[in-house]
């Protein structure tokens, strides 16, 4: 067993970094648009039809003890450190909610497994008060098996798990979220912006 399960790691090792090879080779040059996201977003969807190496064994979700939304979330390219693309694994109880934030750098979510409801919503101010925004919905849709969806930095979205089985999901961004010090979340009864990394980051667990 433990060979078959080191034959599994060496096999998805692999397979992201073919996967990443690919993606830093469409991203390359300036900043992703639209159409380049949506590129790099179907080769990501690729990487998630090899189900048998991304399982639940592998990338558990939190114990129910965690309470209903707790979230764990896997960098799966950790040896590349803080330089370039970074992808993730995140696998997030039922009822998991955030408050609409931005990234600022480009994003694309791609499902295994699970459903997760993506706001999206654009800034109806003009961006004069740092200390607040206002927000109108866009349109909602759920990512899962077969529905990705795709951000460019100043996008500003929510997510909200759904179902009743944990996400399994990649989180592909242009850079580490641990380094995205910039970003920005929104209360959308106030308005007041806050710095999302400072008040809504929990770390990264490293996969193995």
């Amino acid at each position: 067993m433990a060979t078959d399960n080191t034959s599994i790691a060496a096999q998805r090792r692999a397979a992201i970094a073919e996967a990443l090879d690919e993606i830093r080779r469409i991203a390359a040059g300036n900043a992703p648009d639209r159409a380049t996201l949506a590129v790099i977003t179907a080769r990501l969807e690729q990487l998630a039809t090899q189900t048998a190496l991304f399982t639940r064994a592998d990338f558990p979700p939190p114990a129910e003890s965690a309470g209903v939304g707790a979230s764990t979330r896997y960098r799966l390219n950790f040896e590349d450190g803080d330089d370039g693309i970074a992808l993730y694994l995140n696998s997030i109880n039922p009822g998991k909610t955030t408050i609409p934030h931005n990234h600022t750098t480009w994003a694309v979510i791609v499902a295994i497994e699970g459903q997760e409801e993506n706001r999206i919503y654009r800034r109806t101010d003009d961006g004069s008060d740092p200390a607040v925004a206002q927000l109108a919905l866009v349109r909602e849709l759920t990512v899962q098996p077969g529905t990705s969806v795709a951000f460019l930095p100043d996008d500003i979205h929510s997510i909200h798990v759904v179902g009743n089985q944990p996400t399994l999901h990649f989180h592909l961004y242009g850079q580490p979220l641990e380094t995205l010090s910039g970003r920005i979340g929104v209360n959308l009864e106030t308005g007041a912006v806050v710095n999302y990394n400072a008040t809504q980051f929990t770390p990264s667990e490293v996969a193995a």
